[in-house]
């Protein structure tokens, strides 16, 4: 096992059962490329390598192919799917109905101070890894501020959809940054969508939370002519084991 996949493991280690935590830790490491696409997946490797059996894998590969992640290809294995450039203008455009719509609300019936509290200090935290250049901790602020965001204003369910169609958006999301996409950027676009939540201006977070949305289509034409082997039409890859 990889280093990377051994620290991923570890950092997931309360993460609900091990199938809940086999499938968050091989998700996370297809969006960051740690699994890359095109790679083939065994399911004899993975198990021997998490020291759990064979089924808990074989579960998280279903569920990673529902998700759009993995291919499963009978009596030939299972790989890492390219990109999609269509999954993930549709996934974007879910997404932003989703999310303007909660920023929405929140402006309009308010939320609590504690999360406001809660969604300033997630910006904070993302502007140190802006200095320190931190990118894997600032993916996963980001994550915790939009969730913290959904959740504070009682939308879990929107949250949860949110979380099953973005995969492949992700996977672009993490290849834009830094270069694409700033992450001193990104923390401002954070920023103005809780000031204006904060001010109860509803038409401004709803504004806010689509400029941000509308981040990738600006950045996926550049990362698909710097990383064609990722998305889908480009020449096969060697698929290579998940060792």
């Amino acid at each position: 096992m990889t280093t990377p996949l051994q620290a991923m493991w570890q950092e997931a280690q309360d993460d609900g059962s091990v199938r809940e935590r086999l499938y968050r830790v091989l998700r996370q490491a297809i969006i960051r490329m740690v699994l890359a696409p095109g790679q083939a997946l065994s399911e004899k490797e993975l198990a021997d390598a998490f020291s759990v059996s064979r089924q808990p894998v074989r579960e998280a590969f279903i569920r990673l192919s529902e998700a759009g992640l993995v291919e499963v290809r009978p009596q030939r294995g299972t790989y890492v799917v390219r990109i999609s450039q269509q999954a993930v203008l549709e996934a974007r455009f879910v997404r932003e109905a989703i999310e303007v719509a909660v920023a929405r609300e929140a402006a309009t019936l308010g939320v609590a101070e504690r999360t406001l509290d809660e969604l300033r200090e997630l910006i904070e935290r993302q502007r140190r890894c802006s200095v320190s250049s931190d990118y894997d901790r600032f993916f996963q602020l980001d994550e915790a501020f939009h969730r913290a965001l959904s959740l504070g204003v009682g939308h879990t369910a929107a949250w949860r959809v949110t979380e099953e169609v973005k995969a492949q958006l992700d996977r672009v999301r993490y290849l834009s940054i830094p270069d694409s996409t700033p992450i001193a950027k990104l923390t401002d676009q954070h920023s103005m969508i809780v000031e204006a939540i904060g001010r109860r201006d509803p038409e401004a977070a709803g504004q806010a939370m689509s400029v941000h949305q509308r981040e990738i289509l600006h950045s996926l034409p550049e990362l698909m002519r710097r990383f064609p082997e990722m998305f889908d039409g480009a020449p096969s890859a060697v698929a290579v084991g998940s060792r």
